[in-house]
């Protein structure tokens, strides 16, 4: 697959890179290189491979969810506010 002078440019662009005309030329081969080897996949025979979204055998550990007892109440924890509204903390807006 050939790569062109424009799509380089595209993709320094992207990624607010400035490129010299010798570096741009040699990221096109290696950009060219690149996907001439991972092109080598398309070769392999993979008729009744099962697809692998992930290599090793994880699992996610969740821990109940469970209400522990506070000491403190509403009113206490409100208290300790610099301001509420409507029995809420009032913060400042944040865009």
């Amino acid at each position: 697959m050939k790569i062109t002078r424009e799509e380089i440019n595209h993709l320094a662009q992207l990624s607010n890179f400035s490129l010299s005309d010798e570096e741009a030329k040699s990221l096109g081969t290696d950009l060219e290189n690149i996907i001439k080897y991972i092109s080598q996949l398309d070769e392999l025979d993979v008729k009744g491979v099962e697809p692998t979204y992930q290599v090793f055998e994880m699992e996610n550990v969740w821990r109940p969810d469970e209400i522990q007892p506070q000491e403190a109440d509403r009113e206490q924890l409100l208290a300790l506010t610099k301001e509420q509204q409507d029995n809420q903390i009032k913060v400042p807006k944040v865009l």
